[in-house]
């Protein structure tokens, strides 16, 4: 079977074709085939369909159902750090991922919004906070005053001893504590959610650690009732995970004090979810430094009788060294969006090619952006990366601003070919080699996109497009519409349609 030209792309064979009636048993194989080539394999390519390749036989074997992503999850009261930048893209990758492939999608950020760090917080907002500060700005201000208890924390054991006693103020929804405790959340998902806009993420669910309060308490009594709940010599509650229950590999689950610990919220957390949402997966997106707390929170789980644990998923990924501004060390996510585009913004004012636009800022905090994403897809997740924003930011080679540029390019050339629409599209016309390759390349996206669902990692797709956007560059070279016959013009269009659907 040979597609397009005299050497065969690639082969099958007549009688496999014939036995699965894919082929007719008799009759002319010649013209049987060439048909085949020409309709079967780039019968896509003359459809307007967003769901190219979506519908392949590849995906037959995938279970569908309902996923629950976790993913970003900061802290409330703290600014956007620029740590949780790469659990926010990845995970919205895989949500985008399993929505296209035809999951049902739940996106959860799970809020850091309970714990001691609250009582630092209520303790020390106690003694440096100020509420009309807190009012003009109020993460930064909120921010300043946990840096300052933390120092104070240091050398004071009076503040360490205020903070467990507001956090247990908090636990047991004394008035005063729970309003301090909810203004905190609510500034801060508000600002969150800015960013978050930024990046064009998006949430179903807003949920949190203080979700799960009440909830923990009665995985403790269950823990209890199990005969799994053992004291430690500190009076500790703690699991014993050793494989020959001899108390070699334990986890604390609850405070000497009673108070329940980040891990006891988790377990509460994911055993409501599979109530409430009846996932048939669920995953959680964080840095490799959490995946030992996630193998021994699905270990309890287990013990615990919940099965359906061993279809939770951990999706590690590596540190981000270097990631600084011109004023010096990074602390918030913000600083680095606004970097991204100041810097973009500069770029495309020194560029020769830079066409003239209407809100050039929009535009260099787009491209900044993909600038940002793509850096950080192009390796494997679990992969430390050095942040380099000359590399990330450079117009040529396999970053976001080509990828953009590629896009523009191709907007650009269908707008000033808009009379040479294809009524049919035919392959057959398009002869030369460059055509072929990026044809070629293209029919590989349904395998891209089926290696990304198995493994969860966006490196597949990110490079399948940077070479699609090299191979577009040779074809502006080598294949112009303008002064192409009218029948070679319209399919080139329509071809560009096509490819422009992919970047």
């Amino acid at each position: 079977l040979v597609l397009l030209r005299q050497t065969a792309d690639f082969r099958l064979s007549i009688n496999t074709l014939r036995a699965n009636g894919i082929l007719p048993s008799s009759g002319d194989i010649q013209l049987q085939t060439e048909n085949l080539a020409s309709q079967k394999i780039l019968e896509p390519f003359g459809k307007d369909d967003e769901r190219f390749s979506l519908n392949s036989e590849l995906f037959n074997t995938l279970k569908r159902g309902t996923t629950l992503v976790e993913y970003s999850s900061p802290n409330i009261a703290k600014k956007f750090h620029a740590g949780h930048l790469r659990s926010t893209i990845i995970g919205n990758f895989i949500a985008n991922l399993k929505q296209s492939l035809g999951h049902k999608v739940i996106r959860m950020n799970y809020l850091g919004d309970w714990g001691m760090q609250f009582g630092l917080l209520g303790a020390g907002f106690g003694q440096f906070g100020c509420q009309e500060k807190l009012k003009q700005n109020p993460l930064q201000h909120l921010f300043e005053v946990y840096v300052q208890v933390n120092k104070e924390a240091e050398h004071n054991e009076d503040i360490n001893q205020a903070a467990r006693d507001f956090f247990k103020q908090l636990e047991q929804r004394e008035s005063e504590a729970v309003s301090l405790w909810q203004q905190f959340r609510e500034i801060t998902v508000d600002e969150y959610q800015r960013v978050y806009k930024r990046l064009g993420v998006h949430f179903d669910i807003y949920s949190g650690e203080s979700f799960h309060q009440d909830q923990a308490q009665e995985v403790v009594q269950q823990l209890q009732s199990r005969g799994l709940l053992k004291t430690s010599e500190k009076g500790t509650g703690v699991v014993d995970l050793s494989p020959a229950a001899d108390m070699s590999k334990v986890y604390t689950v609850l405070r000497n004090d009673g108070t329940t610990l980040y891990i006891t919220r988790d377990l509460a957390a994911a055993i409501d979810r599979t109530e409430k949402y009846q996932f048939d997966e669920m995953i959680y997106v964080t840095d490799k430094g959490q995946a030992t707390h996630f193998q021994q929170l699905f270990q309890i789980l287990l013990l615990m009788g919940h099965s359906w644990a061993d279809r939770c998923q951990h999706v590690p990924f590596g540190l981000v060294r270097g990631m600084k501004t011109r004023s010096g060390e990074v602390v918030f996510l913000e600083d680095v969006l606004d970097e991204a585009r100041a810097r973009m913004l500069h770029n495309m004012s020194q560029s020769k090619t830079t066409k003239e636009m209407d809100d050039p800022e929009d535009t260099a905090e787009k491209v900044g952006i993909s600038a940002l994403i793509v850096q950080d897809f192009k390796g494997p997740l679990l992969s430390d990366y050095t942040f380099d924003w000359d590399r990330m930011l450079q117009a040529q080679g396999d970053t976001g601003v080509f990828l953009q540029y590629t896009h523009a390019r191709l907007c650009s050339l269908i707008r000033r070919n808009e009379g040479a629409e294809a009524a049919v599209f035919d392959p057959s016309l398009l002869l030369e080699q460059t055509s072929v390759s990026v044809l070629q390349h293209l029919l590989r996206y349904d395998e891209v996109l089926y290696q990304s669902a198995q493994d969860l990692q966006p490196k597949h797709l990110v490079n399948f497009l940077l070479k699609l956007s090299h191979l577009i560059a040779s074809a502006h070279r080598e294949l112009p519409v303008k002064g192409s016959s009218r029948d070679v013009a319209q399919v080139q269009r329509k071809t560009l349609e096509t490819w422009k659907q992919y970047i």
